[in-house]
């Protein structure tokens, strides 16, 4: 693995852990994010709109210009939902 691999990769870690930090103190943070999602899942351009939502009613904050680990943060909310979905 590369430096600049390395480097990325701690720098994902460091912001999942923020997020997870922030979720742990803040429990509504996740259930929030996921009816945010509900909402938005099958509009276009979901991502950011999900982002957008998330940025104004909670305390994280994804910037336009996504990051890996904010893209990986919106992938799995999708994901979650998705698999609710699957259940009903």
């Amino acid at each position: 693995m590369s430096n600049l691999e390395l480097r990325n990769r701690d720098k994902i870690i460091e912001e999942l852990k923020v997020l997870i930090k922030k979720a742990t103190i803040e429990p509504d943070i996740l259930t929030d994010s996921i009816a945010i999602t509900r909402e938005f899942m099958d509009e276009e351009d979901a991502d950011l709109k999900i982002a957008q939502r998330i940025s104004e009613t909670t305390s994280i904050k994804i910037p336009a210009q996504h990051s890996d680990a904010d893209r990986l943060f919106l992938a799995l909310l999708c994901e979650i939902v998705r698999d609710e979905r699957a259940l009903y």
